[in-house]
């Protein structure tokens, strides 16, 4: 019996310490959890820094010439290739017209016999005039002469006239190109029927010397666009536009820079946008009309507060950070930015000024009011990735 009682009571014992450990560890876990956690902090500093916008652009040539006949007949011969590059003049296409070749031949006939009749005339005013002189004949017969051999002359000007027309038509029949350029598709193959009416063209010859990239604005884009180049004429405005620069389509950036050279003065009612044109030099010919491609347009300005995104909170279309204030405690304030990013940076245009400490990271679970125990980080490193 006393065994029994002996046993329960070591049991009772055990049981209590066990609870009495307990509530140490929970105490130990409360205190730990009131404790001030640590978060990354950082100044915010005013720097320069240029902008990057970038807009759609589809590519042409200056010179994207469609190459159609201007006489009806069959492809007898095609001269170039497609992708080959021309120059002015170069031959291009022989069409199979005989007609214009008889037509030349006819007029030559047609001069033959004029010649002759003026011959004639001329001959007869010659025999005339001796016999006029001597008043064997009237004056009159003299007039006639002449009269007719005026209208031969006249007859002969107009089959020479149509001498050149018809070789004219028959120039036709060989097409050169228009300009310096490179040849397109050809569509029409040798024995292919062609007519100046046809829809499609026998190839189009694109002077890509120099391209012109054009791409669009809406209206808002256009009056903060007028905002920051100054000027008192569009002509003006442009002239303070930076050069600007090409993102291809495999995401390079083209070697050489380009300018801005018109803005058209109309927005377009359907779309809602202007249309604006950006020249390229193409000396390799890299560039092809019809390629698709971006616009970059830097922007540079002074004096202004970059953070990094991943330091802002989004809340029902607001942004809001977590500044550092007095005894340690956070606020969360809300701050504005321009539209147009620095890669991962935002511009803050109001909320914050420099000097302002706020956390950089890891703030999900912090909330308006807590404590924390700031790790402030050196200002240079957190803006290290846009200084490169």
């Amino acid at each position: 019996m006393k065994t029994t009682i002996r046993l329960s009571i070591l049991f009772l014992g055990a049981i209590l310490a066990s609870c009495g450990g307990g509530k140490d560890e929970q105490a130990a876990k409360a205190a730990a959890a009131a404790k001030p956690q640590v978060y990354p902090v950082f100044a915010v500093a005013t720097q320069s820094t240029t902008l990057d916008s970038d807009y759609p652009a589809t590519i042409e040539g200056i010179q994207d010439v469609d190459i159609r006949p201007k006489v009806d007949g069959f492809i007898e011969k095609i001269y170039v290739d497609e992708g080959a590059v021309v120059k002015k003049g170069q031959l291009l296409f022989k069409i199979n017209a005989p007609q214009y070749e008889q037509q030349v031949r006819t007029a030559n006939a047609s001069i033959s016999n004029a010649e002759a009749n003026v011959n004639a005339a001329q001959l007869q005013v010659n025999k005339t005039k001796p016999l006029v002189d001597k008043d064997i004949i009237s004056k009159y017969e003299l007039e006639a002469a002449q009269l007719t051999l005026q209208s031969r002359k006249a007859a002969l000007a107009q089959a020479k006239a149509e001498l050149v027309n018809a070789k004219v038509n028959l120039s036709y029949t060989n097409i050169t190109s228009p300009a310096d350029g490179v040849v397109g598709s050809i569509p029409f193959k040798t024995g292919s029927l062609v007519s100046g009416s046809s829809a499609q063209p026998l190839t189009t010859v694109s002077n890509i010397s120099k391209v012109y990239a054009y791409f669009s604005l809406n209206e808002k884009q256009l009056l903060d666009f007028a905002n920051v180049y100054k000027g008192k004429t569009l002509a003006a405005q442009m002239k303070n536009i930076p050069a600007v620069s090409l993102i291809l389509a495999d995401g390079t950036t083209y070697a050489q820079n380009g300018k801005i050279e018109s803005i058209n003065g109309q927005i377009n009612t359907n779309t809602g946008s202007a249309s604006l044109r950006a020249t390229f030099p193409n000396p390799t010919a890299i560039l092809k009309s019809g390629a698709s491609a971006a616009v970059r347009i830097p922007q540079h300005i002074d004096n202004v507060i970059l953070i990094p995104q991943k330091s802002t909170i989004d809340l029902q279309g607001k942004k809001f950070v977590y500044i550092l204030g007095d005894s340690a405690k956070v606020v969360n304030t809300e701050i504005e930015v321009m539209e147009i990013t620095k890669g991962k940076f935002y511009v803050v245009t109001k909320g914050l000024k420099a000097g302002d400490k706020i956390v950089l990271e890891g703030f999900q679970s912090l909330k308006n009011g807590t404590m924390i125990k700031p790790e402030e980080l050196n200002t240079d490193s957190v803006y290290a990735e846009i200084k490169k």
